[in-house]
Order: structure tokens, then C-alpha cells, then sequence
């Protein structure tokens, strides 16, 4: 190599959750009282985070339970936690002895072998505090003692990145052997083993046995670690104490060591460790391993946010607040998808998004809760039903109570149980009757109808994306018709007994008529997108566009079973996650509601940050089926063809009462009447619903 090259290694960072100091203010205060004796407490670190992120340690809100376990992909890392009284006792406390203190208790570790047998310890921390509780002040400092042992470590070469070693196969083989850390073998610190293409995990303290058992062969041989640093040429902090704990109980066997620096991220919603590196150190002669010192040189400080050797401070007043808390919650979860599996996710645009749910119901109440579940903070519910006996079992939002005296109204009852879910949404409910074609106004009641209908109008006005979430097919016209007048995304959820459909209608922006001027029928799909194989959105068709016939009164000649939806349970929230994921792919997708959408498998279309973006997912659940249909818009669709939009926008109220008085009507304006005309009544029959369609 030249000259000797040191390995150098990346430190610990700590991130610690505001939930946290909300849990030990309440320990402070019930159970620590004054008193300063060293409390464990566990934290946590990933070997996935994206590139340019610092290795970080985490403490969550629970980290001083002491039955606390990392989540599956996490490794542990034993902590102690040590709170004064005052902050002079904080400021004047010596930091040498307690880093001291804390390194003696690793090297006991590390001389008597417990180290090997939990090898989590490797990874130990000290977290230094003060509280005060009258200002919610929070002081803090962070140690990970680490050992100079040997102060320097020669690299036999420089570091390489894995994809330079082992094949795209291996690389698979790897990362499949690796899931089952964190069951017998310790997610931080253990020997990977490798023979051709297969991959072997085992503890790190059989390292001797298997390199013995392998010398000779074309076995591989690797001390293996997890490696929080995303650096490409750094290994993270964990390695040094590793390399202490080898140095002293194996160097005399062997001077060269192979490491492998463990990173798995996720791509595309694949797991790939293409990014981790591949270390071969020399540690001979570094130590005498027959008279190891009482203890070592170490060091382990964290340094603050200015890059100086202090505490950091963090000020929580407003954040002790539980609304707040539960706001921070929220926003973590989602942050952490961002920056370990999707780091162009575009949050605020979802949290600003403005959603309008008609229909309070088995839907309702389940899109709503996923919803929340993105953090969308503006929500709008609409109902004209009241929370009956049969509704909490199936509908979430809902309990025994909201059913007592008559029953609630569904949109009030839902949008109250949303805002105690979440406090900080901004929900309401709306006591509305959606006008339906075929359903007769009579004049006593066409000033009431009128009314419903500029609710309803205002209400698409002030909202970004409508989701139809009735339970009839007539019920879902009018928003459907509002929606393409007023260029808004609208999404459809229906359920069957066991089938379930899911779309977004064809998005109609204000530049795309623009430039289609005033023409009576949609343009056909351009040639370079059928060549693609895919529909551009504003081409998609609608809920209605598969429809031969205008949508009428559904409940009337029809029995109970036949009114209502009757759907296996599980239905409902399938389809709902479905519906909500669809909105968000939307949201982030570039073109967002103009997005193309695949006609097949094969077809090669732009994708967003959650990949491409279906226009229809039709479930089956007796077959555990899922298919992603596309279809372009029908020229003579009731509920968005040119016609019809442009008689809702020249006419509109009038034209309105005349659809809801007759069906027949629709039909002569949207040309569907013209279209019976030219086939015999046998076809029409055909290609019509039939009572078991998902409605």
C-alpha cells in the first residue's frame, strides 16, 4: 500500500424524542424525586439511513422502560442515565470521572467476556442531564465511551464498497441471510460466514471456532457489525469497541481482519446493502494481551451543536403541551419514512391538502382514519345519516353511545371522535342530502334542494380532493359532475360483498380545456402515449364512464338486503387504504391529477415518489385478487362528458332539478339516448349493470 493509511470512524450523533422528556418529567416527578442514581436506559440505531444523514442514536419516549425492545430493523445500545439536582451540580460535575466510570464498566465487559455474550454492550452511552421542570429546559450531554485501543489501526487497503467485492447475487444472498438478525444473533455485532453465493450468520462470539474450521477452504470469514454511518469510506463508532474486544482476546491469533461495515437501505421497496463496505485492518502487535492495562485511554464526548465539547439544551414549553406532543408523534412517524425509505416525500403538500368525504359511513370513518394517519390536518365529513346500532362494529369512528337517544348524526359524531383521535385536525361535520337523479324534488321542497346544492357547491369550492364515499351509485352524480366543473381530484371507493373498486376520475385542470378549447367530445389518446401504452389523466374516465344508462333511484322496488351494502367486514378497509394511498401517490407525483396511468404491465410510464399511479384497483377478496385497470374517458358519460359540464355551467341549478326529476333527461343530454337508438335493446341489456354490481 505505501504509506499506512488509519482508519478513521464516523461518531455517534444522539436524536432524542421530544416524547421522551414528556416521559421522564413524569418519572421525575413520580418515582426519581432527588434522587441522582445511575437509571438504565435503553436507545436505539439503524444501519438504513440515506446517504448525508450523521450516525445517529436514538432515544425514544419509552426508552427508560426496562422491557423496551428495538423495533425489528433496529439495533439496541445500553445506556445509563445519570440527573442532577441543580445546574451547577450539572455545569461543576467532572465529565472525566463520569466518562471514567463508563468506560470502566465496558472494559470489565470486555476483559471478562460478557461482552460476547451480549454483544449490544459494544454499543454503550452515557446521557448526562438536568431538568428543569419550571421552564421545561432540558439540558443535556451525551458520552459514548470508546477505547484507543490500539491508539492507531492500520488498514491492509483502503476501505471498498461491497458492489466492488460481491456479485448483484451475492449482494441478494447477503441481505436475505441478514434477516435473521436480531432472533439467535445480535442485530449489532456478530461473524458472517461466506461459501460461494451463501451467506451465514452467527454469533460474534464462534468468530475463532468458524475461522479455524475454515482455514484452508474457500470459506470467507467476516466480523460483521451494523453500521450506522452513511459516509462512503467511514465506518461507524460501533467498530472501535469491536476492535478493542478482538485486539485483546484474538489478535495473537490472527494480525489480518476482514469487517464488513453492514448497511441496508431500502430502494424502491426493495432491501439493498450494495452500500456497505468491506475494512481489512492489522492488528499486530498493537497490544500485550498477556499484561492488558487496567484501563485503556478512551475518550467519547459528545460534542454540541456548534461543534464544541459542551451540553445542548433543548426547550420543550410549548412542546409539553400533549396537543403538541401528539402533533411532534405524528410528524415523526411520517419524517422517518422520509428519510429512511423515501427522501423526496413531499409532506407538506399532504398535510395541506384539503379533503371533502362524502359519506360518514363504513368508508368514511376509515378513510378518515388513514388519512390522519398522513397527517392531513383539513377534513370535512358529510352525512345526512344518524349513527345507528349496526354502525360501530363496522364503522371505526363510532361507539355504543353515539347510538343511544335517536342516534347521532354520523358526519358530527365522526368528525368529534377525529378531532380526540388528533386534537390539532382541522374537522368538521356536515349535515347534508346529496340531490340524486332520479329522485323526484317536488316544489315544497326545491328551495330546500337548492340550498343543499350551494352547500355542496361551496363545499368542492373549498376543498382540494372529494372522495365519493356513498353507498348508492345515484349519490355520487352530482359531486361527480361538481368535481370535473370545478378542476378538483375526486376519488371513488364501492364495495361489493367481496369486491371492492377504487378510482380517480379523469382530472379536468384549467390549462388542459384551455387548450382543448370548447369541443364537444374529449381528445383521443395521443399516439406517443398508446405507443407507452398508458392514458394521460385528463383522459381517464370516470365512476360513470362505463355506464350505458343514466344512474336513477336504486331503492326504489328493492327489499332491505337490497337497499343496503352488504360486504364482508375486511372490504371496507382495503378499499379505504387503497383510496387514501391513491390520493397520496397523486400528491406526489409530479404531474400529480394529469399523471398517465399503465394500460399494461409493461407499459413504461413516469413515476412519482410512491411509484406509478394506477387510475382504477378493482379487488376481489374471495380470489385475493388485485387488478389495475385503465380506461379513457366515455363521450357520452352521465356524469363527465363535455355535454353535461357544460350544461351544469351555462344552466345550473335548473338543469340540476330537471336531472333529479328525470333520469331520461341525463340521458338525452349526455347522448346516451342517442347511443340506444343505434343498438337493439338485447345489447343495451348486456352491457348494463346488474343488481349485484359493487355499488
Amino acid at each position: 500500500m505505501g504509506e499506512t493509511t488509519i482508519l478513521q470512524f464516523a461518531p455517534f450523533s444522539s436524536a432524542v424524542d421530544a416524547g421522551f422528556w414528556h416521559k421522564f418529567t413524569q418519572l421525575k416527578l413520580d418515582v426519581f424525586h432527588l434522587s441522582e442514581d445511575a437509571v438504565p436506559i435503553t436507545g436505539s440505531y439503524v444501519n438504513s439511513d440515506a446517504p448525508g444523514l450523521p450516525s445517529r442514536l436514538s432515544v425514544e419516549y419509552d426508552a427508560l422502560d426496562r422491557n423496551r425492545v428495538p423495533s425489528k430493523w433496529a439495533c439496541s445500545a445500553v445506556g445509563t442515565l445519570i440527573n442532577t439536582n441543580t445546574v451547577e451540580e450539572f455545569r461543576n460535575r467532572s465529565k472525566q470521572e463520569l466518562l471514567k466510570s463508563s468506560a470502566s464498566v465496558l472494559w470489565d465487559a470486555i476483559i471478562s467476556g460478557s461482552a460476547l455474550e451480549k454483544p449490544s454492550v459494544l454499543a454503550s452511552f452515557l446521557m448526562f442531564t438536568f431538568a428543569d421542570l419550571k421552564k421545561y429546559h432540558y439540558y443535556y450531554w451525551f458520552a459514548f465511551p470508546a477505547f484507543t485501543l490500539p491508539k492507531t489501526i492500520p488498514l491492509v487497503k483502503q476501505p471498498q464498497c461491497v458492489s466492488l467485492i460481491l456479485t448483484d447475487e451475492q449482494i441478494a444472498s447477503l441481505v436475505l441471510a441478514c434477516e435473521g438478525l436480531g432472533t439467535d444473533v445480535d442485530r449489532g455485532f456478530f461473524t458472517l460466514t461466506q461459501s460461494g453465493n451463501e451467506f451465514g450468520i452467527h454469533l460474534l462470539k464462534d468468530y475463532p471456532q468458524i475461522r479455524t474450521a475454515a482455514s484452508g477452504t474457500d470459506r470467507e470469514v467476516y466480523l460483521a457489525f451494523s453500521d450506522p454511518c452513511t459516509l462512503p469510506q467511514n465506518p461507524g463508532w460501533p467498530l472501535r469497541n469491536l476492535l478493542t474486544l478482538v485486539t485483546l482476546k484474538w489478535s495473537h491469533l490472527w494480525s489480518v481482519y476482514k469487517i464488513l461495515c453492514l448497511r441496508i437501505r431500502t430502494r424502491s421497496g426493495t432491501k439493498d446493502a450494495t452500500h456497505s463496505l468491506v475494512v481489512d485492518v492489522d492488528l499486530k502487535g498493537v497490544i500485550d494481551t498477556d499484561n492488558p492495562p487496567d484501563l485503556p485511554p478512551f475518550l467519547g464526548w459528545e460534542k454540541n451543536e456548534r461543534g464544541k465539547m459542551g451540553p445542548r439544551m433543548v426547550n420543550l414549553s410549548a412542546n409539553m403541551d400533549p396537543i403538541r406532543l401528539a402533533e411532534s408523534a405524528v410528524d415523526l412517524n411520517l419524517k422517518l419514512m422520509r428519510w429512511r425509505v423515501a427522501p423526496l416525500l413531499d409532506l407538506p403538500i399532504i398535510q395541506n391538502t384539503r379533503c371533502l368525504l362524502l359519506g360518514s359511513g363504513t368508508l368514511g370513518c376509515s378513510v378518515a382514519r388513514c388519512l390522519l394517519g398522513w397527517g392531513v390536518e383539513h377534513l370535512t365529513l358529510l352525512d345526512s345519516g344518524k349513527v345507528s346500532y349496526s354502525n360501530p362494529v363496522r364503522q371505526n369512528l363510532f361507539k355504543f353511545k353515539d347510538c343511544l337517544n335517536g342516534g347521532t348524526y354520523k358526519a358530527v359524531a365522526a368528525a368529534d371522535a377525529l378531532v380526540e383521535i388528533y386534537p390539532k385536525v382541522n374537522c368538521k361535520g356536515v349535515i347534508l342530502n346529496i340531490p340524486m337523479p332520479g329522485h323526484t324534488v317536488s316544489e315544497s321542497l326545491e328551495q330546500q334542494v337548492r340550498s343543499d346544492v350551494s352547500v355542496l357547491e361551496q363545499l368542492v369550492d373549498d376543498h382540494d380532493v372529494v372522495f365519493l364515499l356513498m353507498d348508492s351509485r345515484e349519490s355520487r352524480w352530482l359531486p361527480t359532475v361538481l368535481g370535473a366543473a370545478k378542476h378538483k381530484i375526486v376519488l371513488t371507493a364501492a364495495l361489493g360483498f367481496d369486491s371492492y373498486l377504487v378510482i380517480r376520475h379523469g382530472y379536468r385542470c384549467k390549462e388542459t380545456e384551455l387548450e382543448e378549447g370548447t369541443a364537444s367530445s374529449k381528445p383521443s389518446v395521443s399516439n406517443s402515449s398508446a405507443l407507452r401504452g398508458s392514458i394521460p389523466g385528463n383522459l381517464l374516465g370516470c365512476y360513470f364512464c362505463n355506464d350505458v344508462v343514466a344512474p336513477g333511484d336504486s331503492t326504489r322496488d328493492r327489499t332491505l338486503d337490497q337497499q343496503c351494502t352488504v360486504t364482508r367486514p375486511g372490504i371496507s378497509y382495503l378499499a379505504a387504504a387503497h383510496v387514501t394511498e391513491l390520493m397520496v401517490s397523486i400528491l406526489q407525483h409530479p404531474d400529480r391529477g394529469l399523471a398517465e396511468a399503465r394500460l399494461n404491465d409493461k407499459a413504461d410510464v413516469k413515476e412519482g415518489v410512491l411509484g406509478p399511479v394506477p387510475h382504477s384497483i378493482r379487488g376481489f377478496l374471495g380470489r385475493h385478487q388485485l387488478l389495475t385497470p385503465a380506461s379513457t374517458a366515455f363521450q357520452q358519460c352521465s356524469g363527465c362528458c363535455d355535454k353535461v359540464i357544460s350544461a351544469y355551467r351555462e344552466k345550473g341549478f335548473e338543469f340540476l332539478l330537471k336531472v333529479f326529476n328525470s333520469s331520461i333527461y341525463l340521458e338525452e343530454v349526455s347522448g346516451l339516448s342517442e347511443l340506444h337508438h343505434c343498438v337493439d335493446d338485447s345489447q343495451i341489456w348486456e352491457l348494463s349493470d346488474s343488481e349485484e354490481e359493487m355499488e
